[in-house]
């Protein structure tokens, strides 16, 4: 496992980084979920990502209890605030300071290594959110700052008010071969402002590991045939789209890895991503996307790539 610098700041997080949305606290039993974490750990993925709405608080909560057991700077841990939690939702002072402190609690933690805003909080005034969360880690309940979908201009607007207020030092961004729309805007700002990338969905949705066929039902046992991806899914399984990915099957194969591995090596050749956020509901998967860290691709395999998928990528 390789690792990078998230940011300005002085984490150093795993290439590959362990997500807990649709799998932690319900999505699969807490035994496979142990498993999984246990995984993580021996192959040195070393961040973990949640969110207080996953599974309604069931995530943190699961979190809290296999990693009670190990030693607390063994790992960073990343959360996130904004979406509706038992009535409350948004990024205001009075948000900010209640969901911190109920995240805490069910990760029984003093601190999370990164606190993320999941959204823009259009109803709340920027400065009220900033100054919120800067006082939050001047309490010491988070070291660092991050976001998650905003716009250039939002990001803009946000780095305006720095020195006053705490330096955001990560993006999550949706981002993959099927999807570039980072590239266009938020990357280059990031790059120039100390802002890495943590990138959720880099295997779209499963779609990019090729088990979903062009003109077949998804296989029993898929997230797809299970319809938990909802709308997030269904960009992914037009057959114009589909097809595509099969004209990848042979470029993984040629260079003797996982199609899933070819996936998160292309995300991971841009420098300024700090880390790919997978899922997986089985050790095994756990061990074949930190085989994605450490792949190299070439000029040729990556226009290779480009080639295939020319027709069916949004940017």
């Amino acid at each position: 496992m390789r690792y990078r610098r998230l940011g300005s700041s002085d984490l150093e997080v795993s290439e590959i980084s362990l997500g807990s949305w649709l799998t932690f606290g319900g999505g699969v039993s807490n035994a496979q979920a142990e498993a999984c974490v246990a995984k993580a750990f021996e192959l040195g993925m070393n961040f973990i990502d949640t969110a207080n709405v996953y599974s309604s608080g069931g995530a943190e909560e699961f979190l809290g209890e296999v990693l009670a057991t190990r030693p607390r700077d063994s790992y960073i841990l990343a959360t996130k605030l904004y979406f509706p939690m038992n009535g409350d939702r948004g990024l205001s002072r009075e948000q900010v300071f209640k969901q911190i402190d109920a995240s805490l609690a069910r990760l029984r933690t003093d601190y999370v290594d990164l606190y993320q805003c999941h959204r823009y909080d259009v109803e709340t005034p920027l400065e009220e959110t900033m100054e919120a969360l800067t006082e939050v880690v001047r309490q010491g309940k988070a070291r660092y700052l991050g976001f998650s979908e905003w716009t250039a201009e939002q990001i803009r607007a946000a780095l305006a008010l720095v020195p006053r207020v705490e330096k955001f030092v990560s993006s999550q961004p949706q981002y993959s071969i099927l999807y570039r729309v980072p590239e266009r805007e938020v990357i280059p700002l990031c790059k120039e402002n100390g802002i890495s990338q943590i990138v959720w969905s880099p295997l779209a949705q499963g779609t990019l590991t090729g088990k979903y066929k062009p003109g077949e039902e998804p296989a029993a046992g898929t997230r797809a045939a299970s319809q938990q991806m909802g709308w997030s899914m269904d960009r992914f399984r037009d057959d114009d789209v589909l097809r595509a990915v099969q004209r990848l099957v042979p470029i993984a194969a040629g260079l003797g890895i996982t199609m899933a591995q070819l996936a998160l090596a292309w995300v991971l050749r841009e420098e300024n991503v700090a880390s790919a956020i997978v899922g997986a509901s089985r050790p095994s998967q756990v061990e074949e996307n930190a085989g994605g860290s450490g792949i190299e691709l070439d000029e040729a395999t990556l226009q290779a790539i480009d080639d295939a998928v020319a027709d069916v990528v949004v940017r």
